[in-house]
């Protein structure tokens, strides 16, 4: 494939991995999609520290050839891509969506978000970095992303809620529960957006539905404060799930009797 003098490039890291020049799909081999992440992702980066980051497990200077071959491909294949100097870094030309979603973060965490654009709370909730990818770095990156998605969210939800903007708060607090389904503090927004409409039997529904979802995932009780929070007392939620678990028990033990009786 030939490149005109000026490309546009555009390299996507969140939901999966591609590079686009003047919106067509470009073919790169494994080694140079990894050093691309990377520095989507890490920003610049000085090349000793990205060859130990992409090739940790081999000698200094076989990983240090392997970035350097890399390296040089994408120059010479990938023109006005990268800036190829020490350190290395994406030329500051190349539209990477990553960098669009940090600087939407920003934005919200500078400002409460009540600006953002049509669309960010599902551009936050869709945000996922390289999944399927599972090297260490990418992990660390994932994790860090994901809770700054969810801090991003949860701001948002709060900012519409004081501006008495209930169904967008409830859109951006769902988002950030599709995000962390195991957040508590997600979940109490979703019952104070409910409240707030006056949904009681809908911001008991979210408190039943995660203290479900803890119990099974993690065996562990919400906090008292969020049945205050629906006038509940978190004592009798406790005992009335342990009376339904021994009943269910109970049960399940009768019917063994049965079968071994009729057997």
């Amino acid at each position: 494939m030939s490149f005109s003098a000026t490309p546009t490039w555009d390299l996507r890291v969140l939901g999966y991995w591609q590079l686009r020049h003047n919106g067509v799909p470009v073919e790169v081999g494994a080694r140079q999609q990894r050093v691309l992440a990377a520095l989507a992702v890490q920003h610049t980066q000085p090349r000793h520290v990205l060859a130990a980051l992409l090739w940790p497990d081999s000698p200094e200077h076989q990983a240090a050839g392997n970035l350097r071959t890399s390296v040089f491909r994408i120059s010479h294949e990938l023109p006005q891509l990268l800036c190829a100097t020490d350190p290395l870094q994406i030329d500051a030309s190349v539209r990477v969506d990553l960098r669009e979603v940090r600087e939407l973060i920003c934005q919200i965490t500078l400002t409460g978000g009540l600006s953002v654009p049509p669309g960010s709370i599902d551009l936050l909730q869709e945000a996922d970095l390289l999944p399927g990818w599972y090297e260490n770095w990418v992990l660390a990156q994932q994790d860090h992303l994901l809770n700054q998605r969810v801090d991003a969210l949860e701001t948002l939800s709060r900012s519409y809620l004081m501006a008495c903007s209930f169904s967008r708060a409830l859109s951006a607090a769902r988002a950030a529960a599709v995000v962390d389904p195991l957040r508590e503090s997600v979940q109490h927004l979703l019952v104070r957006c409910h409240l707030a409409e006056d949904n009681y039997a809908s911001a008991v529904q979210v408190y039943r539905s995660f203290r479900a979802h803890l119990g099974r995932e993690l065996g562990v009780e919400p906090s008292p404060h969020f049945a205050e929070l629906l006038g509940l007392d978190p004592i009798s939620q406790s005992t009335s799930s342990d009376s339904r678990s021994s009943d269910s028990r109970s049960s399940d033990s009768r019917l063994l009797a049965r079968a071994l009786k009729s057997s």
